[in-house]
């Protein structure tokens, strides 16, 4: 493009937001300097294919927020269209993705472009004449030019590549790994982990929660008192279906303020996802467990296969989140728990398999919801996170899709989530397919290092927990 050309068509935009009526860009038309913030959205990220395909990222590069109510995102094709919803609002620094699937497809030579509610104004576009491997990502976001990176729809870019551009580190605590339970108690599937005192929360993904004691040998084994022997069966709130559990958390009430179970689908519509969180009070003797609470997610994440939807969930206490500087990005300043109603004191962390992103939600006791964080941990997948209150970060851990890869993260200076550190398994630990894993207290800390636990999937060689250390 000319620079002639460049001027015209910034000319031409600028005119067609004066035209543009207040309520739909969020600003003062009396004041046409205003208008120039929507010229801040950009086309940041598209996916043509694999787990969410036909999806399309915008950011805002800008420093005010801009709404995007009635906006269009095409292909190449001008008969192809797909309207962004009325009340969609970017904050300054915001991403937002959307599954156009329903509307037209992404192919592997195609454009994906951005224009005002007018239609025939266009603010931005890319194009691409191969499929994403697997996304095609602004680096940086909003200015820089477009490469093949990891999949962060939501979030911010992995710039660093498809492999989140970092390195392991050896692992920093012990290299011995040693089983942590008896010989098939568990068979395959079991998934998240979290420690509560003398006390081994896990969920099986075949619709189970498990409560563990300690075995006396440094392991767990199955709670035999109140029908926990056998663990019990999850059910959606009703009584009804077969949540699929592959994450499990409680608050800082402990389980006695309920215990929280992530699930990607109902077992019994196992091709249709159904990314929740749900709450159980675990206080009975009965066999099975019904929701008291659910907080259905799915519509406001971006798609993902039936299957690599949510594997992991953490409760991060408010008082931490405020204290680090955490930055709310559905509202663009300072995390303010007064903002919200009754929500338990904390924010809920979840870990996508497909996307390998965390999604930060307040879920409110009436059953409301808002996503105040979505951040990119650079891996192909998240199977397990976990909160370390004593170090003030999050642990985002993959399987063998990662080799075993871990990496903490933490609050930076802009108030969000960032990778810190990324880590091996320990060398004495196979490449195991472990969904699950668990860090004990600062009270467990001897000489330095405290115990950690994961939880094989595969239940290889009849072993479903391992145990291992990590510095404290």
């Amino acid at each position: 493009m000319t620079v002639s050309r460049a001027r015209r068509r910034r000319r031409d935009l600028t005119l067609a937001l004066a035209a543009v009526p207040a309520l739909v860009l969020g600003v003062v038309t009396a004041a046409p300097a205003q208008a120039a913030p929507a010229d801040d959205i950009r086309v940041n990220e598209v996916v043509t294919t694999g787990s969410v395909e036909d999806s399309i990222e915008l950011y805002n590069k800008g420093t005010s927020a801009v709404d995007v109510s009635g906006w269009i995102l095409k292909d190449d094709n001008n008969g192809s269209k797909y309207t962004i919803a009325a009340g969609t609002t970017l904050a300054p620094g915001g991403f937002r993705a959307f599954d156009v699937h329903g509307k037209f497809g992404l192919g592997s030579s195609d454009k994906a472009r951005l224009y005002l509610p007018d239609g025939s104004t266009l603010v931005d576009s890319h194009t691409w004449t191969g499929h994403s491997a697997p996304s095609w990502s602004r680096c940086p976001d909003g200015t820089g030019a477009f490469k093949a990176a990891a999949v962060t729809l939501g979030a911010a870019n992995s710039c660093g590549g498809t492999g989140g551009g970092t390195g392991p580190v050896a692992w920093p605590g012990g290299s011995s790994v040693a089983t942590a339970d008896a010989s098939n108690v568990f068979g395959g599937d079991l998934s998240g982990l979290h420690q509560e005192g003398n006390v081994l929360w896990a969920a099986q993904n075949s619709g189970k929660l498990w409560r563990l004691v300690r075995d006396g040998s440094g392991g767990w084994t199955p709670d035999t008192a109140n029908g926990w022997a056998s663990g019990k069966t999850l059910r959606f709130p009703g009584g009804s279906g077969a949540p699929d559990g592959e994450g499990v958390t409680v608050t800082g009430a402990g389980s006695a303020g309920g215990v929280f179970v992530a699930s990607e689908r109902n077992g019994d519509a196992s091709g249709t996802s159904r990314l929740s969180v749900l709450r159980y009070d675990v206080s009975g003797t009965g066999s099975a467990l019904t929701a008291t609470r659910e907080w259905n997610l799915t519509a406001d994440l971006p798609p993902t296969g039936s299957n690599a939807g949510f594997e992991a969930v953490t409760w991060v206490p408010d008082t931490a989140l405020t204290g680090a500087g955490f930055k709310d990005a559905s509202t663009g300043a300072p995390y303010d728990p007064a903002g919200y109603g009754s929500h338990g004191g904390g924010v809920f962390f979840v870990g996508v398999e497909g996307t390998g992103a965390l999604h930060g939600y307040v879920l409110q006791d009436s059953g409301a919801f808002t996503r105040v964080a979505t951040v990119s941990t650079g891996m192909a997948g998240v199977m397990e996170v976990q909160w370390e209150p004593q170090a003030s970060r999050l642990w985002a851990v993959c399987d063998d899709t990662c080799g075993g890869q871990h990496r903490t993260l933490k609050v930076d200076a802009s108030g969000a989530f960032a990778v810190n550190a990324v880590y091996a398994r320990p060398t004495g630990m196979a490449d195991l397919n472990n969904e699950g894993f668990s860090l004990a207290g600062a009270d467990e800390c001897v000489a330095g290092t405290k115990p950690v636990y994961w939880s094989d999937d595969s239940n290889t060689g009849g072993h479903a927990l391992r145990r291992g250390t990590v510095s404290c």
